[in-house]
């Protein structure tokens, strides 16, 4: 039995042998009888063969990510700009740094003007991703945020800027101090 694995063995390189003689003797019978020169013909930049690799998608360029905080009240909207940690501050800008009257401060058309700021701050110092946290007065007060938040929103998205998530981080009370206004409420 020992010796009929050896004699296989020995077999082996054999019938590989005669394989690659049979399929180079199918080669020259599908050959034709005579050949054309090849025309010099410019050779594409890139050839790519039929079975390469699957393509890889596109890789996009590092840039910096920031996190934008928006408060938003009835009265006013601040906007700040931070890194991912909270820590550094990178822009700020609020609805009272873009309009004259007071009464003008929570407009929409404030937060846009300021969104644009802001925007083109973060523009400037290579950041190209953000992250959008909304916080209304919420505690006590008003649990929804004011007009400029969405005007916020709208504002970043349109110039570009891609938006990673946005999210509502107004506070909540789980028990709080009693609320302005006395037990019958504010009498206007």
């Amino acid at each position: 039995m020992h010796e009929e694995k050896e004699m296989k063995k020995e077999d082996a390189p054999k019938a590989e042998e005669k394989k690659h003689e049979a399929h180079a003797e199918k080669k020259a019978e599908h050959k034709p009888a005579e050949e054309k020169p090849a025309e010099a013909k410019p050779a594409p930049a890139e050839a790519k063969p039929a079975a390469a690799e699957p393509e890889k998608p596109k890789e996009r360029k590092k840039g910096r990510l920031a996190v934008v905080h928006v408060y938003s009240s009835k009265n006013d909207t601040i906007i700040t700009a931070t890194d991912v940690s909270g820590a550094e501050t990178l822009a700020w800008a609020s609805g009272g740094m873009m309009v004259k009257s007071s009464r003008e401060e929570g407009k929409p058309y404030a937060a846009m003007q300021a969104a644009a700021k802001l925007v083109n701050q973060l523009k400037d110092k290579g950041v190209d991703t953000v992250h959008i946290k909304i916080r209304a007065p919420g505690g006590n007060g008003s649990k929804t945020p004011g007009g400029g938040a969405q005007a916020v929103v709208r504002t970043i998205a349109r110039m570009k800027m891609r938006v990673g998530r946005i999210e509502d981080v107004t506070p909540l009370p789980t028990d709080s101090m009693k609320r302005a206004g006395g037990r019958r409420g504010r009498r206007v």
